[in-house]
């Protein structure tokens, strides 16, 4: 689906304003932005990284935990497109195993057209073909609101998956009245981002969003509220 954007930074997305994806490294080089995610909460609705919205923008998460909590390094980037939430998101949770290659690349893989990306199953497609794997499946959640045992899948697979370091991409709808942080309020928005972290005490998932919504880019939301937000598409872990 198509993600619609209509926050300020957005605009440059409008005017086609794009700008080159970077060669990914191992470790950040001075130019990215670092992000220490223990510098802040865990609690819902905390921002992490704000105010680097235009597009191609690229911020680098160091991986880390604590007693409760753990999350992985990641190379984050703004989406470049409009429409190119979907290999922005995978784009990002393959940096956590990866040097990723560019959202241009991954779009054209993906299958992606200015309609959007139709389907979380092409994300799990293309992240196994990236990373030679068969690790991730596609989980539906079609039942609205999901059921206990939909539930129960999805927090065992944040747990499960990001232990073994591997990012989950989560295809959302984003009604009036349930929206993520930033999010435009007057419009449903259909998008793709990953999860990359958890915290067991909180009950919080850390997302890195490239659609950088009201200029946040990585911020802590509650698990039921992810858990809200799926149904009635899926996830790919």
């Amino acid at each position: 689906m198509r993600t619609r954007l209509l926050s300020g930074t957005v605009a440059a997305l409008v005017l086609g304003t794009l700008l080159l994806p970077a060669t990914a490294q191992a470790s950040a080089p001075p130019s990215v932005p670092v992000m220490d995610v223990r510098a802040h909460g865990a609690a819902a609705g905390t921002a992490v990284a704000s105010g680097y919205g235009e597009p191609g923008t690229r911020l680098h998460v160091e991986a880390g935990r604590t007693a409760s909590a753990r999350w992985l390094e990641i190379a984050y980037q703004v989406q470049e497109t409009g429409y190119w939430c979907g290999p922005a998101a995978t784009r990002i949770a393959l940096s956590a195993r990866t040097a990723p290659p560019s959202q241009a690349a991954l779009a054209a893989q993906l299958g992606t057209t200015q309609a959007g990306t139709d389907h979380i199953g092409q994300i799990t497609r293309v992240l196994n073909a990236r990373l030679g794997t068969g690790w991730y499946e596609t989980k539906e959640m079609p039942n609205d609101p999901p059921t206990p045992a939909q539930r129960d899948l999805l927090w065992h697979d944040i747990v499960f998956d990001i232990d073994r370091n591997y990012p989950l991409v989560a295809n959302i709808v984003a009604p009036p009245g349930n929206q993520p942080p930033g999010y435009p309020p007057g419009q449903t928005i259909y998008h793709y981002f990953t999860v990359f972290g958890y915290d067991a005490v909180d009950r919080t998932v850390l997302i890195a969003d490239p659609a950088s919504f009201g200029g946040h880019q990585i911020y802590w939301l509650s698990f039921d509220q992810l858990a809200s937000l799926i149904p009635p598409k899926g996830y790919s872990a």
